[in-house]
């Protein structure tokens, strides 16, 4: 099962790659933007619980829809790239293994522990 659930993340990350290829920004901006929700690990600082709540946050791929369906319903390019970046992000990571967090750590996720 893991492999399909795999395969099905790649997928997604394609799907990001393809709305991003949709606007008017430059492929590095992509590799550039790529890792930078991962800055919401910083809420670790904070303790488990509010580390896990600032991580999930950004990388729960129902806010990146809605941050990009926003940025349509503005005319705003930058807010719908915000949506691409954190909805590509969001499917790299579980496709590595990296799912939403627990507040009981950082390696435990709804895909499983990591590192297991």
């Amino acid at each position: 099962m893991k492999t399909v659930i795999k395969l099905e993340e790649l997928g997604l990350f394609i799907l990001g790659i393809y709305f991003f290829s949709q606007l008017n920004y430059a492929w590095w901006w992509f590799l550039v933007l790529i890792f930078v929700p991962d800055f919401s690990m910083i809420g670790y600082l904070f303790g488990d619980k509010g580390g896990s709540f600032c991580y999930n946050v950004v990388h729960h791929r129902g806010i990146a829809i809605a941050v990009y369906l926003l940025g349509i319903y503005c005319s705003n390019s930058a807010i719908q790239l915000s949506g691409v970046i954190l909805f590509a992000h969001s499917s790299m990571d579980r496709m590595f293994g990296y799912g939403l967090k627990y507040e009981s750590g950082f390696k435990f996720t709804h895909l499983g522990e990591i590192g297991k």
